[in-house]
């Protein structure tokens, strides 16, 4: 009996205990602390992202048209050239003396027809008086005939002799950059071998040839139908850093099957000759810009399966709203299904649950603060740091990924 009196004793110590605690805990787990940030209305650009080689507009891997051993090299290596600089001469005494021999050929002849043009004007002279007889007349046209023939082909040989010691002096094509020396005086050169002597690139402007998806090339082609002209960035290798500003030049006339692209070339001055040949780029391409849509940055918003969603606060109450999420630009995305000036929160989402009661820190009466707004908002904007619009900074992508860009956004 002893025994049982202490057991129920103890029973109605511990449950007395428990009605307690339960009593002084709030169900739930209480109200959940959460930053918030406020969405915005501004611009956002629609990019496409992809990896671009940079390509010269002109380059050219100069040959020897003739035989024969240089006899100087006139550029330095790494020299800026201009059109119709002198690069390389090659010994051109063997072409010059040919070149003579032609003109004395075509000077004999040149005599030849002279006389023949002279005895024909006496003939027709002659047959005017009936002095000859016509066939005489005849032959004599004729001969003058063949030798105007025997001239023209001395003609070609000179020029084509010309031509020839033009060969052994060669000039630049275009203005550009020339690469490392190749020969040096001395060395022979042959018309028909394979040997480089100098390279040129044109280094402005410049090219770079990207790839768009073919998912994405109607939107492109839209804009080129309407005569738009489409901007496009060149940012580094870690695509962090813009490095040149250009436009959309042209398309490539068929999508390559393999890899479902097609290709793309953009136009850029590279003044600065930041840009080099065959070097690798992040590229952005503007396709358009939305005007006056609602921001907010992608930190905020969840995903369910396919469905996007964000937490509105409203009287320190979280409600989960259904949104749509349009084009994206790094941590700024574009969104229908709330408005400019909602507050939403930006954390503890592990946590959150539709018509959970929140606490923002620094608003009265939250216990964290006296400031009378959200701890982590700027003051007058409403926008929070964690979710500030980033302005003109891009985010990486993958190649042919479509992302999008935001300039310009104005706060509610």
């Amino acid at each position: 009996m002893i025994l049982a009196a202490f057991a129920l004793l103890f029973w109605f110590v511990l449950r007395k205990h428990d009605d307690s605690k339960n009593a002084k805990a709030p169900r739930g787990g209480g109200p959940v602390t959460v930053t918030t940030v406020t969405a915005q209305k501004g611009d956002i650009g629609n990019y496409l992202d992809g990896i671009g080689t940079v390509t010269p507009v002109y380059t050219s891997s100069v040959t020897s048209q003739v035989n024969g051993i240089v006899t100087a090299v006139h550029y330095k290596e790494g020299q800026i050239v201009h059109k119709g600089d002198p690069l390389i001469d090659i010994d051109a005494r063997p072409y010059q003396a040919t070149l003579v021999q032609a003109q004395g050929t075509l000077e004999r002849d040149q005599g030849i027809l002279a006389q023949a043009e002279m005895d024909l004007q006496r003939y027709r002279e002659a047959w005017d008086r009936k002095a000859i007889p016509k066939q005489t007349l005849d032959d004599q046209e004729k001969v003058v005939l063949q030798v105007r023939g025997t001239v023209k082909i001395d003609q070609g040989s000179v020029a084509f002799d010309q031509i020839q010691v033009e060969y052994c002096h060669i000039r630049a094509p275009f203005t550009g950059k020339v690469g490392l020396r190749l020969v040096d005086p001395g060395n022979v050169v042959q018309s028909s071998g394979t040997l480089t002597l100098a390279i040129i690139t044109q280094l402005q402007p410049i090219t770079v040839i990207f790839t768009i998806a073919e998912d994405n090339l109607s939107e492109v082609q839209d804009q080129l139908r309407q005569h738009v002209q489409l901007n496009v960035d060149a940012f580094d290798r870690t695509n962090l850093k813009k490095v040149a500003a250009g436009k959309l030049l042209t398309l490539d006339n068929q999508i390559d099957t393999t890899t479902g692209t097609v290709k793309a070339r953009s136009l850029f001055d590279n003044k600065d000759s930041i840009l080099y040949p065959n070097e690798f780029v992040n590229v952005r391409l503007l396709v358009n810009t939305l005007h006056d849509v609602t921001l907010l940055p992608t930190s905020a918003i969840q995903h369910n399966g396919q469905t996007a969603f964000v937490y509105v606060l409203q009287d320190n109450t979280a409600h989960m709203r259904t949104i749509k999420q349009g084009v994206t630009d790094g941590d700024i995305a574009q969104v229908t299904g709330i408005n400019p000036g909602d507050v939403l929160a930006n954390s503890s989402f592990e946590k959150l649950q539709d018509n959970v009661k929140v606490v923002i820190p620094g608003q009265p009466g939250s216990g964290q603060g006296g400031s009378g707004q959200p701890a982590n908002q700027q003051p007058g904007t409403g926008q929070s740091d964690s979710g500030n619009p980033r302005g003109g900074k891009s985010g990486k992508s993958g190649s042919g990924k479509q992302s999008s860009g935001k300039s310009g956004s104005t706060a509610p």
